[in-house]
């Protein structure tokens, strides 16, 4: 896929009234959504835990997270977020993006909303 940046907002469930707002570059290799830390914190966002993450180049590092309310493609979801460097690029997860029933159209390489979300088990 080529790479593709969405206009993404990030707030403390419950507190709209301080907000990060950026484009996020959507990596559907990602699980959890990633932003800089220090403006996570600005916006009074705090970190709840710890994971262990495997990076592209097959390292792995370990990062805080927190729950936060995401805004994007004028859906709302609530998921993860890590907090990553304080330069690094955003990054828009696909726990997210399935949350809120966007999937990535292999032909045309663009964002597409499903007609409706899946509630049954898929065929294995």
């Amino acid at each position: 896929m080529r790479l593709r940046h969405i206009e993404v907002s990030l707030t403390r469930p419950g507190a709209s009234r301080q907000i990060y707002r950026a484009p996020f570059l959507v990596d559907t290799g990602a699980t959890d959504s990633m932003a800089p830390a220090n403006k996570l914190r600005a916006i009074g966002i705090q970190p709840i835990g710890d994971r262990s993450y495997e990076l592209a180049d097959g390292t792995k590092q370990v990062y805080q997270f927190a729950l936060v309310e995401i805004r994007f493609m004028n859906e709302v979801t609530a998921g993860r977020v890590i907090f990553g460097p304080d330069d690094v690029e955003p990054i828009l997860g696909v726990t997210a993006l399935e949350s809120v029933g966007v999937t990535i159209d292999s032909a045309s390489q663009t964002l597409r909303r499903l007609p409706a979300i899946p509630l049954k088990r898929s065929a294995a």
